[in-house]
This record gives structure tokens, C-alpha cells and sequence, in this order.
């Protein structure tokens, strides 16, 4: 792909740019401080638990806050700039104040899943070293196990209720201490986040500390974030992703989303912002919209959403397929689906046809498709509103390129699968401590995705499938995805998932793995189903039937676990 020919600009909309020269704001610092300028008294985050109990801030306490909390940082447990602080907590009013906080004190945020194990986070603390860590208390207990060999001096703990009045915040307390039995005794030395906020408060006020000081010799280039990627082995790699990475791809997207109003929105975050997904697009995104952001702190069961559906005006929901799909079979969801709601985006994992077409019926609108990975901050391409086609993942978003390549880096011919390659200002720094891996990936300036698709004459892309995914029958390349889409227009199937097997007659077979709606469909009748839309060698040669699939915490089915599974039987 000509760095000149960019024909998917054709279907932009008429007020979007072609090149985002740079972004508006030189750090996420200046865009928190801009924000407070323009949206200051206006609600920016509120946490919707379950039994519609909530919390709130304003765009202006968030800015105190996360103001006090960098001053802390700095000031009283010491960190300079460029050391890590690790964020391991869930969707919560805790989250918004402690990023930005550490991105306002010079330092770099590392999102860890709260639902690690203790094993897990050693790992990433063993690779990102962090100075602090802020985690929510009902996993504190994995701390001692967690930090052997590697302890972090500055432990900061919060709960999911922070910040809420007085009177729920207790009450959570309550049931999480009693009912649940949740909280267990805290092993490690600590601060607890309100009292870490005071603390950086007094030194403010006594020493007369600039916050803004702390950015002043900052740029654009500065590490933001390390932001680790789903590893399937050992240790994940992370993310070297800057202030520009971040603030240019929120801006490239927001830039293909037409019909958002700045003070207006209403955003359900059910995705956790812990994932680039979420962190970027809603919580960045949405931030620099003036919206309102509705968090979720756990969307399992799906019933979670009911309440935030019922008493907030959502008009923009994000998610993966497998939230879309749930909500589709949600007896409450469909009885009221959302009135103010002018779309959903969807990412993470590809968007079956089937999934997006009943949504559509449900709800009146449509589910945006856009790709993207951790490495591109994430987004790279979008499906332009009012412009989406069917299986796609749309065109690249602005002052970004995109082409299909084979094995030696050359382009494929126009209609043609290869592996998809790009270039544009979200692209990574590299790997964190990790020159090899990140040698592998980019090459010549163009960041190797891993991903097969194809480009039509129009530059809308299409996913294959992940290159690893791909199986080998009898010769024949076959994508999962192409299954999986299939399977899942059945009208009794609810999830499917496809992955290779080793086989004696054809070198690797198909086998999936099935959740049907109800007990009477069975393999005959869904392997007749694939043979009237699928050519044979693209039919499962074995389909089990499952009550659930494995997915990872954002909703994505793992394939990966299920062939290890399959590997383990030898």
C-alpha cells in the first residue's frame, strides 16, 4: 500500500480529517487539567453496583484528586519520574484518580488484571519492577505470595466502593465483610487511598507544590503506560504505549464516530479499563467528550447492567461479541432495550454477522466493528458510522496506513490474505526491556499484527483469522472465524469456538465446541447445517457440545485453552 494511496478516506465522514497532524494536548495531564476548565461541575464518572447503589465525581474532583494522589507519589513515597506504579483494581470511581494521577506525577501506569493470581502478578512484577502498587482489598490477601523476590516499597489499598457517600459505601462494607466474607486481613504494610490522598493534599498545601511542575519537560514522547499483552506463554510482553500513542489514537478514533455531542454522552463501560480497549476509548475518549461514564465494576452475570440500563440515558455502549450476545438473549434486555442509544463499538474479538444483525433488530442501532491491538494503542481501524459493512472491521482511522503482506513483507494482490501490516503515530515504542520481540514485530517502520485479512478496492479490511489460529486440512487453509460465524447463525446455537486437531488422514481436522440454547440440537443436525454453507473440508469433523466456553476477563473466547486441553489428552 502507496503511502499516497489512501482510498478508504473516500468514506470518512464530511467533517473528518485525513491526518491528525498531532493531538490536541501534549500529555493526558493537560487534557485532565482542560477538561476541568470546560466540564468542571458536570458528573465524569459514576460506579453503578448491581443494586443500582452508586457512586460520583466531577470532572473537577477528579482533577483534585488525581492532582493530590501525583503529589503523593512524588512527595511522600518518592517516586521520580518514569517509575512505574501499578493499578490493579476493577471499574470503579479509584481507577480514573490513580491514573491520572500517576500520568499527571511524570510516572508510567501499569494495568494489571485484578483477577490475576498470585503467580500471575509476580510475573508482571518481576518485568515492570513497579515503585507502587495501588490494589483493591478483596484481593490483597494474594500481596505476600505475589511480591516474594520482588516487594514493592509503597502498597496503596482501596475498595470498590470508594468514594461513594457515606451511607452505601457502608453498607457494601458490611455485606462484603460478613456476607461475603470477601475482605481478609491485609499482611503487608500499607496506606489506604483516602489517606494517601490527605497526605499529598497536606504536603500541597504546606510546601506549595505545583503539580504542574512535575510535567513541565514533558512531551508527547514520554512513556504513559506499559501495557501488557495476552501472552500465551510465560511472561506476556508489554507495551511501551506514550502520551502521543494514546491521546493521537483517541483522537483517530473519536474522529470516525460522528454524532457525539461534547457534554452530552452517556457512556456505559462495562469492559474493563485496565484493557486498551476500554482504557483508551472510554475512559480517554469519553473524558475528552465531557460524558458521563457509567462503570461497571463486574458485568458477570450479565443481569449486573440491568440497573445501569434502567436509571441512566446510556447512549453509547462498548463491548466484544460475547457481551452483544448475551444482551441478546437477556429476557430483561429485550423487554426494555436502551431508547437513547445512538450505537455500540465493538472490539476484541471479531463480531460474528448473526450476533450483530439481531442486535441491530433489538436495539435500532447499529454495532460499530473496529480492530485494533494493545501494541496500536489500540485502534487502527473503524467502521465509519452510517458507512458499516457486514464482516468488517472497516477502514484505518486517520493519518494511518494499513496493507495485507506474505511471508517475505510484500503486499498481496488487492482480494488477497495476508498478514495485516501498519503504520501510523499510535504504533508502540517497542517492547518493554524486550529488543528481540520487539525487532519481530516492526519492521521498516510497519507493525506486523499477526492477523491474516484481506482489503477490497475500497479499502474496507476484512479479519481471516489470527495467523496462529489457522488450520491446515489436507492441504487447505482454513480461518476458525469462518466456522465460528457459520455455526452461530443456527438458530440453537448460542457460542461456538473452532480449533485444530492433529489427525492421521489429514494432518490437522476441525473440532468445535458448542453452547446450545436448549438440549435438543445435536451433532448430525448441526454438521448437516455447516454442509449446506460450508465446502466439506471446512465442516467439523467432531462438535462437542459444552454448557460454557473459556474466555479471558474481557469476554474473549480463548481457543487456546481449549487446544491445550486437546495437547493435555495426548
Amino acid at each position: 500500500m502507496s503511502e499516497q494511496n489512501r482510498p478508504w478516506t473516500a468514506f470518512y465522514g464530511p467533517n473528518a480529517r485525513a491526518d491528525i497532524p498531532a493531538p490536541l494536548h501534549r500529555t493526558i495531564g493537560d487534557l485532565i487539567n482542560a477538561m476541568t476548565h470546560l466540564h468542571g461541575a458536570k458528573t465524569a464518572f459514576t460506579c453503578c453496583l448491581p443494586n443500582g447503589m452508586n457512586g460520583r465525581l466531577t470532572y473537577a474532583q477528579v482533577d483534585e484528586m488525581s492532582d493530590a494522589f501525583a503529589i503523593y507519589l512524588r512527595e511522600v513515597a518518592g517516586l521520580s519520574a518514569g517509575d512505574r506504579v501499578a493499578l490493579q483494581v476493577p471499574n470503579g470511581l479509584p481507577f480514573p484518580v490513580v491514573a491520572f494521577g500517576v500520568m499527571k506525577a511524570g510516572c508510567v501506569l501499569v494495568n494489571v488484571n485484578p483477577l490475576y493470581t498470585a503467580e500471575e502478578m509476580a510475573k508482571q512484577f518481576a518485568d515492570a519492577t513497579p515503585n507502587a502498587l495501588v490494589i483493591v482489598d478483596i484481593f490483597a490477601e494474594k500481596l505476600v505470595e505475589a511480591m516474594q523476590g520482588h516487594p514493592i516499597p509503597n502498597i496503596i489499598v482501596t475498595q470498590v466502593a470508594e468514594f461513594f457517600p457515606a451511607a452505601p459505601r457502608g453498607i457494601v462494607r458490611l455485606v462484603q465483610k460478613y456476607w461475603d466474607r470477601s475482605l481478609s486481613p491485609i499482611e503487608v504494610p500499607h496506606i489506604r487511598l483516602p489517606d494517601a490522598l490527605a497526605s499529598g493534599r497536606s504536603r500541597r498545601d504546606a510546601d506549595q507544590v505545583v503539580v504542574e511542575e512535575y510535567r513541565a519537560h514533558m512531551t508527547g514522547d514520554d512513556l504513559a503506560c506499559l501495557q501488557y499483552t495476552g501472552g500465551t506463554t510465560g511472561v506476556s510482553k508489554a507495551a511501551m504505549l506514550s502520551h502521543a500513542n494514546l491521546l493521537t489514537n483517541m483522537e483517530q478514533t473519536l474522529e470516525l464516530l460522528e454524532g457525539l455531542e461534547s457534554g452530552s454522552e452517556v457512556v456505559l463501560t462495562a469492559l474493563p479499563m485496565y484493557h486498551i480497549f476500554a482504557f483508551t476509548v472510554n475512559l480517554l475518549g469519553f473524558y475528552s467528550l465531557g460524558a458521563n461514564n457509567v462503570l461497571i465494576p463486574n458485568p458477570r452475570p450479565l443481569s449486573n447492567l440491568k440497573r445501569a440500563f434502567e436509571n441512566y440515558k446510556i447512549t453509547v455502549l462498548s463491548g466484544v461479541n460475547t457481551l452483544f450476545n448475551g444482551l441478546n438473549n437477556e429476557i430483561w434486555f429485550l423487554d426494555s432495550p436502551p431508547k437513547h442509544l445512538k450505537f455500540a463499538a465493538a472490539g476484541g474479538m471479531a463480531l460474528q454477522s448473526a450476533v450483530a444483525e439481531r442486535w441491530e433488530e433489538i436495539t435500532g442501532k447499529p454495532v460499530l466493528e473496529g480492530y485494533g491491538l494493545t501494541e496500536t494503542a489500540p485502534c487502527l481501524s473503524f467502521n465509519p458510522m452510517g458507512k458499516t459493512r457486514v464482516n468488517s472491521i472497516g477502514v484505518p482511522v486517520p493519518s494511518t496506513y494499513m496493507k495485507c503482506v506474505d511471508e517475505a513483507g510484500d503486499e498481496v494482490p488487492q482480494g488477497s490474505a495476508g498478514e495485516l501490516a501498519a503504520k501510523g503515530p499510535q504504533i508502540m515504542k517497542g517492547y518493554w526491556q524486550n529488543p528481540e520481540e520487539t525487532a519481530n514485530v516492526l519492521r521498516d517502520g510497519w507493525f506486523l499484527t499477526g492477523d491474516i485479512g484481506t482489503m477490497d478496492a475500497d479499502g474496507y479490511f476484512r479479519i481471516v483469522d489470527r495467523k496462529k489460529d489457522m488450520v491446515l486440512v489436507s492441504g487447505f487453509n482454513v480461518y476458525p472465524n469462518e466456522i465460528e460465524d457459520c455455526m452461530t447463525r443456527h438458530p440453537g446455537v448460542s457460542e461456538a469456538a473452532v480449533i485444530g486437531v492433529p489427525d492421521g488422514a489429514s494432518g490437522e481436522a476441525l473440532k468445535a465446541y458448542v453452547v446450545a440454547l436448549d438440549d435438543t440440537l445435536d451433532q448430525a443436525t448441526l454438521r448437516a447445517y455447516c454442509k449446506e454453507h460450508l465446502t466439506n473440508y471446512k465442516v467439523p469433523k467432531v462438535i462437542e457440545f459444552r454448557d460454557d466456553l473459556p474466555k479471558s476477563n474481557v469476554g474473549k473466547i480463548l481457543r487456546k485453552d481449549l487446544r491445550a486441553e486437546e495437547l493435555s489428552k495426548g
